[in-house]
């Protein structure tokens, strides 16, 4: 049975996967959510270390479909690398990702970058950024984003400053990159320069919050499929 190891954004939690997790089990699949926010003022390879333990609490041999969101797009390629064996696909849902070498504020904007050490300034500490309202994560209703306001907390700034340690192995490992549209960064390209299949979906940053429906059926769908099928239906 497939297990989908579902990690979390920045300033999120497990938490911003209960409309997915529900969906994935009654199509027969299994699921872990790893709490990124549960190690502190970590850092990215810190992140990365914890969702390899994750995966090594899966019975050997059973397919991994290894999930990350937004800033999880670097950690999922990093714990991947890490155990190249045990991971059978990658998504990322809106992910930051790039090469070894790469960190989310290098693959930002400079106008990002100096607005999140502006905002950490702001809050009286460099060493953590404040969450952002729940409007600049696509949640407009007023019902969702008051769901969402109090469960958002402060991200170290290391997660975003680390840069990822890869070696060959996670590019041997098949992946898609699902990105929302409209587009608040160039999460499309991401993908397509790492050789993964794109996918796009209609839907706001936060899409496991918003749409879980559409978002599962490309998880499954994208689990199917190796790149090399992908790139020949392009």
């Amino acid at each position: 049975m497939t297990t989908f190891v579902l990690v979390h954004g920045a300033w999120h939690g497990p938490w911003a996967w209960d409309r997915v997790v529900p969906l994935l089990h009654a199509a027969g699949k299994r699921t872990r959510t790893p709490d990124l926010t549960a190690l502190g003022e970590s850092g990215l390879h810190d992140h990365a270390a914890a969702v390899a333990a994750a995966i090594d609490g899966i019975p050997g041999g059973e397919p991994i479909v290894l999930v990350g969101h937004s800033y999880a797009g670097l950690v999922v390629r990093e714990a991947a690398d890490l155990r190249p064996g045990a991971v059978g696909h990658l998504v990322l849902l809106d992910g930051w990702a790039g090469p070894d070498g790469s960190s989310l504020l290098g693959l930002a904007p400079a106008s990002f970058g100096a607005a999140i050490r502006a905002a950490a300034r702001t809050a009286g500490s460099e060493r953590w950024i404040p969450s952002p309202p729940p409007a600049a994560f696509g949640i407009t209703d007023p019902a969702e984003a008051a769901r969402l306001r109090p469960r958002l907390v402060p991200q170290p700034l290391r997660t975003f400053t680390e840069t990822t340690r890869l070696h060959a192995h996670v590019d041997r490992i098949p992946g898609t990159a699902v990105y929302c549209r409209p587009q608040t960064y160039p999460f499309a390209r991401f993908g397509a320069e790492l050789g993964y299949r794109t996918e796009p979906l209609d839907a706001p940053h936060d899409a496991m919050l918003t749409h879980p429906e559409p978002l599962v059926h490309l998880l499954l769908t994208a689990s199917s499929v190796r790149n090399q099928e992908a790139r020949s239906l392009e």
